[in-house]
């Protein structure tokens, strides 16, 4: 029976120590090998979403005829894929593709900031007068309300589903007001300004009955503005009642009636039929990751902001 001092006994152990030393070791180095390749890949993503890699097969000019297709979804802001900056980008390249027989500006919007609409809508009608020989046509799928239909208005015919909703020809103003919870919480406001109108609608302060009146006015204005747009761009296929400008949606088969669009179709029905183009080309532009970011960090306290105080919105 060998002692505890038994130079045998110690030298196995040493060697079993060394050996799960070297077992623990290797399993490091495979996991620190594995997170390494997790990170690599994930940069990888991260720089495939972020670069710009230029214009997808799809948009390279050939010049064979074919159908240009722009679309524009969700709430029409600067931040957004459906911002103006996007949306006019990609109108430009198709019209300017000398193999665009015509375009589709694919449509399924809520609406949004007027400022954005109203720099789409500008721009469409300078393509149109620039490139006459290529039509515009605004197709629209479930929903083409306020922003959305100031934007379509531009275009030379819209085409909608007959479920579709379309309108809301108006404006709004939304915030919210805080002084009853701050009674209830014992919360006292000290706001101090320079020049008697620049805590304009705060939220924190009771309304001001000067302060709203002008806010109307402002709303006022702009819904002018959008009603002068429509009838512009419909002109004597306008059929105008007293609730067309009130901010009402129609079903895309009454809006139909009412003038507002022209007729029903898909982008492929009008593709076909409409352009004789089968051949669908996507311009529609994206924001890339990096855009995404420098835009959120950029808007961060301006959006802030406008939530806090209130902001106009054509929806």
């Amino acid at each position: 029976m060998a002692e505890n001092n038994d130079p045998v006994w110690e030298r196995k152990i040493l060697e079993k120590l060394a050996l799960e030393a070297i077992v623990e070791q290797r399993r490091r180095r495979r996991w620190g090998i594995f997170f390494k390749l997790a990170a690599l890949v994930y940069l990888t993503v991260i720089l495939v979403y972020a670069i710009d890699w230029g214009p997808s097969a799809e948009r390279l000019a050939d010049g064979k005829k074919h159908t240009a297709l722009v679309q524009m979804t969700g709430v029409i802001h600067s931040t957004g894929d459906a911002s103006a900056e996007h949306v006019i980008s990609a109108l430009q390249a198709a019209f300017e593709d000398s193999g665009t027989a015509g375009v589709i500006l694919r449509i399924n919007s809520p609406g949004g900031s007027p400022v954005q609409a109203g720099m789409i809508n500008d721009e469409i009608r300078r393509l149109r007068a620039k490139y006459p020989e290529i039509r515009l046509y605004a197709v629209v799928e479930d929903v083409c309300a306020s922003g959305g239909y100031y934007v379509a208005a531009a275009a030379d015919s819209i085409y909608v589903d007959k479920a579709s909703l379309v309108g809301s020809i108006g404006v709004l103003m939304d915030g919210f007001g805080f002084t009853g919870t701050m009674d209830k919480l014992g919360v006292e406001r000290r706001l101090l300004t320079a020049g008697k109108n620049k805590g304009f609608l705060d939220p924190f302060s009771p309304q001001n009955a000067e302060h709203k009146a002008y806010a109307q006015t402002m709303l006022d204005e702009i819904h002018q503005q959008f009603i002068e747009v429509v009838r512009k761009g419909r002109g004597k296929r306008l059929k105008e009642t007293p609730e067309m400008f009130s901010g009402l949606m129609w079903t895309g088969g009454k809006s139909v009636e009412m003038g507002l669009a022209d007729g029903f179709g898909t982008v492929e029905s009008v593709a076909r039929d409409v352009i004789k183009a089968e051949d669908i080309r996507d311009y529609t532009e994206k924001a890339n990751l990096a855009e995404r970011l420098a835009k959120q960090f950029g808007a961060g306290a301006a959006e802030s902001m406008a939530n806090a105080f209130g902001r106009f919105s054509v929806r």
